[in-house]
């Protein structure tokens, strides 16, 4: 159904109940599908009651307390910290900050302890409890604290992730004597709705919601949400929409009002759901209906809202919380995978530059995975922590299986399906590997192959700015581990020849883009292991490091191609690629080469006879969307060239790298994600690139032989001397030495092979020797000198003209 634009609300209304409930629910079910899927969310929250002193008096509520009834009008500093310290020991990330109104305008005992703790107002109280618990603590603070001032909004900004009130109802007739509201003037509708717009011209993720059952009609209800929508159309602000059923409480006004029944509170909820389409967050807290709470899954819901392991709903203290692992089996057995947020939804946590305040983000990216959500685990790429335990999980989103069934087949997916596929969770995600794996065995059989090889990074130094390498050095990286060089011909020679005698096929050659570099210093390093060791076979240097080397030589990038090829050059590395979709190019590396100029190299290195990796970083600050756009990439190209050799997907390592030091970036991906990126590209991929590589360096041996399991045939390098993954903090060594890599492969079940670079079976001879190997000498790193750069980059002007003379 098109998602329904706001009209008349009397003409809202009897369409509604004209619609049979069933219908009504259909409709909102197929709704919360197209924008959520099968996922059900929720935020593990420690409930902070700061003050329970108010000066409302509605009609139904329990919370309110006099001063004659709780120990202190505030509670204290310390004690705001225990209750949080505990909630982060469960395993929350929410501290949900809810507090009476403006409790200093009606009782003196409230002024005198603000003034004894140094406050003018419970505002200013609360805007320092909420920065102590972001200094103090991982979590986050969520306030509802009532009617506020637009300055008031705009302080609490800096220190919370979301703000929240409930417009309860649009209708000021509930303020009248009898009414719900009477003797409550923070409750009129008008005064809240203002509230509402200041949060969004301050660009605040905002929740609101309506209360039903507390006398109101329900065309009072229709236009309560029609109000909300009016104001989510102009600021697109309001992060969740929450329906809340009035319960019937002792010793107040509304004690012997009848409740809301279950029907009602379906219809209200999907009716919320059809005013706000598809993408909103539709909530109801599912204490307030605990026997009935799976079937509001029917309403088209698609959150549980706060859920505390720790503390009670103090609003609602004779409706205890769900069991998180009821929560989770029923919310299973309906179909549906539960997954946990934080207090601001993903929508504003992927535009967080718009939505939050720059000294909170840094703890929201810690905290979230690729989509927004809250991570599933302390894993992380390049980290000896150990893998996440498999859990037993049922499958959820069986639209999956024809995507499935394409890929298989070996049919190009859309954007949209790839993206479908990596926001898989639950056991939709072990359904993805095993249909990966099942095609890696078709394609690849048993055989998990490897290359004994070194990697040679002849300089650090590099004059581009790339906020996640921790290798280069630079005016901007001179803190970062190491000291800039740029090794002498001999010692690259040298390395080269060790390698060979290691038993090594290849060296893998690259470096920063060193501003002193032409195109001739890329053909000398060439030449230095060609003269050395002739049968070496030659994998060096980046698209970028191509481009660079044409334009100091002033010829096409096709010719330099052509003349590396001609010197030796046995292929070319994939990297530098990054992320293929120039939206996060534009963040990460903004002063690199774009996406279209990336592929046209690689495709015209094909083109000349050369073949190249492919490879991914990802778990920074792009989204699964850029992972899709990636893959179908580099499909179209492998279609057009057919010069890839394997995908190797890389795992962003956080520890080092400059822009996670900054708080600028996500912690590397998931092990979840690590999964599906391996998984997803064996299926998006196929039939066109057979070989998909998992990266020890990056995920350690119990990593990648987990993947074995989810899609990847091959291993990559032995490496000898890794150091760009270990600049930026990876924990897994340097060199994976043969006999440890074919003790992995076969302790995971598979039957190991050598290979050379280009896939095909490495000499006997070649093989023999790789094991048992002597230790490496010490590594001679030759200092940089802008003094020796300048000479050889004199020296080697003789060259490029001499060079220019053989090409003529």
């Amino acid at each position: 159904m098109e998602m329904i634009s706001p009209v008349e609300s009397n003409q809202l209304l009897a369409a509604l109940e004209a619609m049979p409930l069933q219908e009504l629910l259909g409709r909102a079910r197929d709704l919360r599908l197209e924008g959520h899927g099968n996922l059900v969310s929720y935020s593990r929250k420690v409930f902070i009651p700061l003050t329970q002193l108010c000066r409302d008096v509605c009609g139904y509520c329990t919370f309110a307390k006099t001063p004659k009834q709780v120990a202190r009008p505030y509670l204290m500093p310390e004690e705001v910290l225990a209750i949080a310290r505990a909630g982060e020991a469960a395993g929350c990330m929410e501290a949900l900050f809810t507090l009476g109104d403006k409790p200093e305008l009606r009782y003196a005992a409230a002024r005198d302890q603000l003034r004894q703790l140094g406050f003018a107002t419970t505002v200013d109280y609360l805007e320092f409890v909420c920065a102590m618990i972001l200094k103090e603590t991982g979590l986050l603070p969520h306030v509802n604290a009532g009617i506020m001032s637009e300055a008031e909004i705009a302080r609490l900004r800096k220190v919370s992730v979301s703000q929240g009130i409930m417009l309860e109802t649009a209708s000021a007739r509930l303020g009248e004597r009898g009414g719900a509201h009477f003797g409550s003037p923070d409750k009129d509708p008008q005064l809240r709705m203002a509230m509402i717009a200041a949060a969004g011209r301050l660009q605040v993720p905002f929740t609101s919601g309506i209360l039903i059952g507390i006398g109101e009609t329900r065309l009072e209800r229709v236009e309560a949400l029609l109000a909300l929508k009016a104001l989510f159309d102009r600021y697109d602000h309001l992060q969740e929409i929450i329906v809340q059923n009035f319960r019937a409480k002792p010793d107040t006004r509304f004690a012997g009002c009848q409740e809301p029944d279950l029907d009602d509170l379906l219809w209200t909820t999907a009716t919320a759901r059809l005013v706000f389409g598809p993408a909103m967050n539709i909530q109801v807290p599912p204490n307030l209906s605990y026997g009935d709470f799976p079937k509001l899954l029917d309403a088209g819901i698609n959150d549980w809202g706060g859920i505390s392991p720790v503390t009670a709903d103090h609003v609602n203290p004779e409706a205890p919380w769900p069991d998180l692992v009821k929560l989770e089996a029923a919310s299973r057995q309906s179909g549906y995978i539960l997954q946990q947020r934080l207090a601001v939804y993903p929508r504003h946590v992927t535009a967080m530059a718009t939505w939050l305040d720059r000294s909170i983000a840094p703890k929201v990216l810690r905290a979230v995975d690729a989509e927004g959500f809250a991570r599933e685990d302390d894993w992380t790429p390049g980290s000896l922590a150990p893998l996440p335990p498999a859990r037993e999980q049922g499958r959820a989103d069986r639209r999956l299986d024809a995507l499935l069934a394409q890929a298989v087949a070996g049919s190009r997916l859309s954007e949209r399906e790839v993206t479908m596929l990596f926001s898989a969770r639950g056991g939709d995600v072990d359904a993805i590997c095993s249909a990966a794996d099942g095609l890696r065995a078709r394609t690849s059989g048993d055989v998990v192959r490897y290359v004994v090889n070194r990697n040679i990074n002849y300089t650090n130094v590099c004059s581009y700015q790339c906020g996640f390498c921790a290798f280069s050095k630079g005016k901007m990286s001179e803190q970062l581990r190491g000291k800039p060089y740029d090794l002498a011909l001999e010692e690259v020679a040298r390395r080269a020849r060790e390698a060979w005698e290691r038993g090594a096929t290849e060296v893998c050659m690259q470096g920063g883009i060193n501003p002193h570099y032409t195109g001739s210093t890329y053909l000398e390093l060439l030449r230095a292991v060609k003269a050395v060791v002739p049968d070496m076979h030659v994998h060096a240097f980046s698209p970028l490091e191509i481009s660079q080397g044409a334009a100091t030589l002033g010829i096409t990038v096709r010719s330099f191609l052509g003349m590396l090829r001609d010197a030796g050059l046995g292929s070319l590395p994939g990297t530098a690629a990054e992320i293929l979709d120039d939206e996060v190019r534009a963040v990460i590396c903004p002063d690199k080469l774009d996406t279209g100029q990336w592929l046209e190299i690689i495709e015209t290195a094909h083109e000349v006879g050369l073949k190249t990796t492919s490879t991914i970083m990802f778990g920074h600050v792009e989204a699964p969307r850029s992972w899709a756009r990636h893959l179908l990439r580099l499909r179209d190209l492998q279609e057009r060239s057919g010069g890839i050799t394997e995908f190797v997907p890389l795992p962003y390592v956080h520890m080092e790298a400059p822009m996670s030091l900054r708080g600028q970036a996500r912690v590397g991906p998931t092990w979840r994600e690590v999964r599906l990126m391996h998984a997803v590209a064996r299926l998006v991929l196929h039939p066109l690139i057979t070989n998909i590589q998992a990266s020890w360096v990056k995920l350690g041996e119990d990593g990648v032989a987990a993947l074995l399991r989810g899609g990847v045939n091959d291993l990559g390098g032995t490496l000898m001397n890794e150091s760009i993954s270990r600049a930026a903090g990876t924990q897994h060594g340097q060199e994976f030495a043969p006999e440890q890599m074919e003790a992995a492969i076969a302790a995971a079940g598979r039957r190991p092979e050598q290979r050379t670079t280009l896939y095909q079976p490495v000499p006997a001879e070649r093989r023999a020797t790789s094991f048992g190997a002597a230790a490496l000498a010490d590594l001679v790193m030759t200092p940089f000198s802008k003094v020796a750069a300048n000479e050889r980059v004199s020296s080697r002007g003789q060259s490029r003209m001499e060079t220019g003379r053989v090409q003529r």
